[in-house]
């Protein structure tokens, strides 16, 4: 068996291993950007009045529910 001939062997196949990886780099890369992400529902804003109405109507929700627990007292 010859030594440097399979190291030159070795080498060879490296080389065309490390093509191989740098094209599926550039693959990846390309298929990340292509695809973009898109964005779920998420939460709706609420505008100024409508936080005041929430506010207004959880405040009468915890007297309703503070004047139900000393009613039980």
């Amino acid at each position: 068996m010859d030594l440097i001939k399979t190291i030159e062997d070795l080498r060879r196949e490296k080389d065309k291993l490390e093509q191989v990886i740098a094209s599926l780099e550039k693959l990846q890369a390309k298929s990340a950007v292509a695809v973009p992400e898109t964005k779920g529902p998420g939460r709706r804003s609420m505008s100024l009045k409508e936080r005041r109405e929430v506010s207004a109507r959880m405040k009468r929700y915890w007297e309703n529910r503070h004047n139900q627990r000393r009613a039980w007292d």
